[in-house]
Order: C-alpha cells, then sequence, then structure tokens
C-alpha cells in the first residue's frame, strides 16, 4: 500500500483519463476527506501507508468522480455562505454565484435586528434562506419546495446550523397555496428558480445533467417559466415596503424585469456576480 502523496497522483492521473478538468483538486480532496484531514495538511504529511479500509474507500470515491458525479454528492456536503450544507441527488448544489442574492439582501435591508419575515421560493437544501437567517439573528423564515426530497434536506440543515427554531419548510408549487390574509406578508421575498432552458439543458456538462435534478434547473423552453408563475403573486405577498430578490441566468435581467414589472413590482436594479455576470435582480413593492 502506497502513502497519501502517491495515492493522490494515482487518483489525479485516473481522474484526468476521465476528463475531470479538475482532477488535481479532486484528488486531493477525495485524499484528505478518507484520511479525515484538511486538505492542506496533506502537504508535509508523513508518507505512512493507507490502511486497506482506507484504499478501498478511496477505489469507490475514485471511481464515482470518474463517473463524473460532482464532490459535493460524493461528500454530501458543500460549503455556502461559509456555512456547511448537506446536499443530496435531490437537491440543486449550492453554487458560490448564489451568494450574490444573499448580499443583495443584507445591503438593502442592513438592520441587522430587525424581525423580518423571509420567504424563500424553490428553496433546496434552503442555502438562501438559512444564510440569511444565520446574518439576521430576530428574523424568521419560510422555505418552501415541490419536492419532499429538499425539504427534508433543508429542515436536516436548519438543525444542523442551529436555525430550526426560525425556519419552517413547507410542501407548495411555488406560491398556488399561500394566502395573504392566513399566512401574512413577508418583508423579504428570495428565490433562485429553475432558470436553464431546455436547449441549454442538453449542452450542460455531464456532472449537473447527469447528477443534479432537472426540475430544480430547467425553467421551460425559455427558463422564465417560474418568474411567470410567481410573479403575479409576489405584490400581495409582500409588506408595502417589502423586497425581491431572484436569481436568473446570464442575459435574463430584461426578460424577467418585463415580468416583474408586470406584476406590478418596482425594479430596483441588478447585481452582478464575481464573473462579472448580472446575477440576481432586486424589486419592490411598494405603494401595494
Amino acid at each position: 500500500m502506497t502513502g497519501p502523496g502517491d495515492v493522490v497522483q494515482n487518483i489525479e492521473r485516473q481522474l484526468a483519463a476521465a476528463e475531470i478538468d479538475s482532477a488535481r483538486v479532486d484528488a486531493r480532496i477525495l485524499v484528505a476527506y478518507v484520511l479525515g484531514i484538511e486538505r492542506s495538511r496533506l502537504i508535509g504529511l508523513p508518507d505512512k501507508p493507507l490502511t486497506k479500509a482506507q484504499a478501498k474507500q478511496l477505489d469507490e470515491l475514485a471511481a464515482r468522480r470518474a463517473q463524473h458525479e460532482p464532490i459535493a454528492l460524493i461528500l454530501g456536503t458543500k460549503e455556502f455562505w461559509s456555512l456547511d450544507f448537506t446536499v443530496g441527488p435531490a437537491t440543486l448544489i449550492p453554487r458560490p454565484d448564489s451568494e450574490t442574492v444573499v448580499e443583495a439582501v443584507l445591503e438593502a435591508r442592513p438592520d441587522r435586528a430587525y424581525p423580518y419575515r423571509i420567504l424563500d421560493l424553490g428553496t433546496g437544501s434552503g442555502c438562501l434562506l438559512l444564510a440569511l437567517l444565520s446574518e439576521l439573528p430576530n428574523a424568521t423564515g419560510l422555505g418552501i419546495d415541490a419536492s419532499q426530497g429538499a425539504l427534508d434536506i433543508a429542515a436536516r440543515n436548519a438543525e444542523s446550523l442551529g436555525l430550526a427554531g426560525r425556519a419552517a419548510f413547507a410542501w407548495g408549487d411555488w406560491v398556488s397555496h399561500l394566502d395573504p390574509v392566513r399566512d401574512g406578508r413577508f418583508d423579504i421575498i428570495v428565490s433562485n428558480p429553475p432558470y436553464v432552458t431546455k436547449p441549454d439543458w442538453e449542452q450542460l456538462e455531464d456532472d449537473v445533467r447527469l447528477y443534479e435534478p432537472r426540475t430544480a434547473l430547467v425553467g421551460g423552453l425559455d427558463g422564465l417559466n417560474p418568474y411567470r408563475a410567481f410573479g403575479p403573486h409576489l405584490p400581495g405577498l409582500l409588506t408595502p415596503d417589502g423586497l425581491f430578490v431572484c436569481e436568473m441566468g446570464m442575459g435574463q435581467g430584461t426578460e424577467v424585469s418585463e415580468i416583474l414589472t408586470e406584476s406590478g413590482l418596482t425594479v430596483l436594479g441588478a447585481r452582478r456576480d464575481l464573473a462579472g455576470i448580472e446575477r440576481c435582480l432586486l424589486a419592490t413593492g411598494v405603494g401595494q
């Protein structure tokens, strides 16, 4: 049996042969995971042979990655907003681009002490809602999703992050079952809806197309169906000065803005992600 350094090199070669672009990084992640150490500790680690159990586990994990299964699903966790989220086949894997939504909300609503009521449409793993609750200690939130599997994972994340007391999750087809009289209005509504077009989905990398739920990715032929579904209901669900922030795909800003405006909202502007792409829109229900 070989030591960690040799194992990293062997797995890197295996993944590179499978056309995994991040072969070196992924190999180090898998070895560190099996050894139960931080990736940075692999440097200078004594060349002690792995146990048979460790070698067997690494073989299995490397084989899964060679089939283009995402690292996050292999490990079962993904970091978002410096928080660890459980993920699974029922959820979209949280991405750094989506942190733009959290940043936009906190910038637009800087009073961290206010007891905001937050609604998260298509909550998935709960990453948007729970990241916001972690920053807003007096806020409460409701996450809606049409996948019971996703809701189960979101509830687990709320529990593990110590936010279960302020977060609730419920099944729903966007906002069809919400009633402003019964459920009240919300100060903040966020959403990262499926916005990939059907043609674009067919061109996605195997890591995404084969392993993440299509229903969490594809928003119809033009990717805009979810916005059309919940847009008209937003004015009635927002408080008079409530804030709506949604993620969107590259180049969809004009069309999503039109949907929100026609629904009765006032679009405040867009925010760009780290790549400079317009990633989210902000709107308000002032006057509703």
